[in-house]
Order: structure tokens, then sequence, then C-alpha cells
């Protein structure tokens, strides 16, 4: 047993108490596919999507709920997990970390408690915090999924990200309050609640330094799907670092033929999607070491051609040379698209209007680039993509 805990234990127990975990109903898709296809241009994206609104949509792998739903819904909890399963997300994501006793939790980042929980608003905890308040001053506070028990940490509430960095009172730090809090899970549970909802799994290791071993993280991770019994062809463990990705691939060949890379080099200085014959390792040098699906932003994928129309960039005719599968990251995560569409969008922003044009950009991913799967923080705008278009994934 690598960790604190067994994980055939800790699977037994979520098993048992899964059944709390759904206090209200799952939420209905609502009126925002409409929104978006109202927004298209006249043409026969608009007409194949407009033909098919109102229509049952039918979960689908191509669409992924990232961390959920946390467009409305807090981020890695079971209402968001929930509702991105009504709205038609065929894979969901739990990001793992670890808590101070070694259990693994869903979070997106190892450090991000102070804004994506209420844990400034207890003051037991709130004193545990790697870098606590400061005289009352929550902006200056980072606290860690390991400062704290598994105990400790199921006592949170999580809470939309969303805060003001320049607030000196907890009252202006976390307003407004959310419409609904959200229950905290591990990534033990996590898999019970995914697997009774139907869909697949794609865990992201996150980076943490702790007690346990790089290399046991690593175990764990894959462990816990290998006790609860879930085919590793359901399993898509994600993660920034190559090492990971290599390690699954030699250690768990089962699992880690269909982990994936999530391509970080963007932030290396001059990085050029249309340059990948400068990139280290090489699309068919990752492809050789055992990698097999990789995973960037949305941006390296798209380019504007002379007519100024959205193209595959270098970068993804690379990857599908190479013989890569590619997943796409994040729609839904940029706010209105009406100045350009932010980070996100930056390699097509000339082009970008409004919000409809998360379609347009899907249209392109999906028919051009060949993606096999979107992340989403509204699965339902892929999801009604998967749906309302004929193209093989």
């Amino acid at each position: 047993m690598r960790a604190s805990f067994s994980v055939a234990l800790w699977l037994a127990i979520c098993t048992a108490s899964i059944s709390t975990f759904a206090s209200e109903d799952a939420p209905k898709p609502g009126d925002r596919p409409a929104y978006l296809v109202a927004q298209l241009p006249e043409g026969a994206l608009k007409d194949e999507l407009s033909a098919c609104l109102g229509n049952p949509l039918t979960p689908h792998p191509f669409s992924i709920g990232h961390r959920g739903a946390p467009l409305h819904y807090p981020e890695h909890t079971v209402e968001s997990y929930r509702a991105a399963a009504d709205q038609g997300a065929g894979i969901l994501e739990c990001d793992v970390t670890f808590t101070g006793d070694g259990v693994a939790v869903c979070r997106h980042a190892q450090c991000d408690l102070h804004t994506t929980t209420d844990i400034l608003a207890r003051p037991a905890l709130a004193t545990k915090c790697t870098t606590p308040a400061i005289d009352g001053a929550p902006n200056v506070a980072r606290c860690c999924t390991s400062d704290l028990t598994l105990t400790e940490f199921q006592s949170l509430q999580g809470r939309p990200d969303k805060v003001d960095k320049q607030a000196t009172s907890l009252d202006t730090f976390y307003a407004p309050a959310p419409d609904q809090f959200g229950t905290l899970m591990t990534h033990a549970e996590s898999i019970v609640l995914f697997d009774q909802l139907g869909t697949d799994f794609t865990p992201e290791l996150k980076s943490f330094d702790g007690d346990q071993s790089r290399d046991t993280q690593r175990d764990t991770l894959i462990e816990a799907y290998q006790a609860a019994g879930i085919d590793p062809a359901r399993v898509y463990p994600q993660s920034f670092d190559l090492e990971d990705v290599r390690y699954w691939a030699r250690e768990h060949p089962e699992f880690g033929k269909q982990a994936v890379y999530l391509e970080g080099r963007y932030s290396n200085p001059g990085f050029d999607p249309a340059r990948p014959e400068t990139f280290t390792p090489s699309m068919q040098d990752l492809k050789r070491e055992g990698v097999n699906y990789i995973a960037p932003p949305l941006w390296v994928l798209l380019t504007l051609d002379g007519n100024y129309q959205i193209v595959p960039s270098a970068y993804a005719k690379a990857a599908k040379e190479a013989d890569l599968t590619i997943i796409a990251w994040t729609t839904e995560r940029s706010g209105s698209l009406n100045n350009g569409g932010g980070w996100y969008y930056q390699s097509v922003k000339p082009v970008i209007k409004n919000d409809g044009d998360i379609l347009v950009v899907l249209d392109v991913l999906a028919r051009q680039v060949g993606v096999q799967a979107v992340f989403s923080d509204w699965p339902e705008t892929t999801t009604l993509y998967a749906n309302c278009t004929t193209i093989e994934r």
C-alpha cells in the first residue's frame, strides 16, 4: 500500500456513501445552445445546428466536462459533475491533488483552497493555511490541500473561483455569495460517481511536492481505477509533465496507451505553433516514446489564412502527421467573446466577434483539425455540436 489509506477500502466506503452526494436533482440544459446558434452567420453550419435545436442531447465522448460545469457551478464538486453529465459530457475530469494525510482528492491545483472553497471563513482551518490571511487581509492568503487532513478537507464547501484580489476584508473578497455551494470530493469518490453517471474518466495528476514520491503518486492515480474494476479503455490519465505520461506508458501500459500529454510548451520562450519543427521533443519523438494523445489549448491548433478564415495551424498538421490523437481545451472559459475571446482565442482574435464564434471554432476543430474531443466549462455547448453534426470521430 503506497498511500495512507487502502484504495480498495476507501472505494468500498465511497460506494456505500455515494447516494448521499445528490442533495438536489441535476440541472437540466438551458437555452444557451439557441443563444449561440442565433449569433452564427447565415450558412450551412447555422442551418445544421438550428435543425437540431430542441432535440434531446445524447451524451457524447466529444464533450468533456472540464472540472465539471464550472461556468455556473463550483468546480470539482458533486454538483458541478452532475450538471456536466446532465449536459451530455461523455467524459468528466478530476484534477488530482493530495491532502496532508496522503489521500487523493479533486482540486484544480494543490494550493487553490483560498479561492475555490470557504476555508478563509473557517477560522480553525484558515490558520492552517500555508500563508494565512494577515491582519484580516484575505488577498495574501495561500491555502493548500496538503495543509489539511482528509476530514478537514471534506468539511469545506466549494465556491466559484471568483474573488476580489484587491479586497481587504473577507466580505468583499468572497462577494458575491454563490447561488449554490458545492460538495468536495476525493478522487475515489469521483470514480464511483462518474461510473454511476455512465461517463468516462480523465484524471489529471497535478504537481505536488509532498512526502510521497512522484512514482507513488503516479501509481496511486492508476491503482484507484484498478481497485474499482474500471475498464482501462474508459480512462484517459492526463499530465503536463511528460515524465508522468512516459511512466504510465511504461509501467501501466493498459492505461498509458490512452494517457494524455497536456501541451504546456506554449509557455516556453520562442514557442511558435507555425514552427513545430523546433519543438523538443518532436511530434514523431513523442509517438515513438509511447505518447498517443496530445492536448494543446485551442489557440495552438488554429490560425488565420490570407482570407482571414480559421484554419488548422502547422502544429495541428504536424500532430496529425505523427498519428497523435488531439484533444483541445477549453471552450466556455473566456467570458464574452465580443472583444476577441481573450487568451484561448489569441491566434484567431481578429475574427472572434461574438459568443456564437465558439461554434465556428468547434467546427474547424472537428472538421479540419480532426480533434477527438474538446474540454468545456459548460459541456452543453460541445454536446450540442457533437449531437447536431454528422462528423465521424
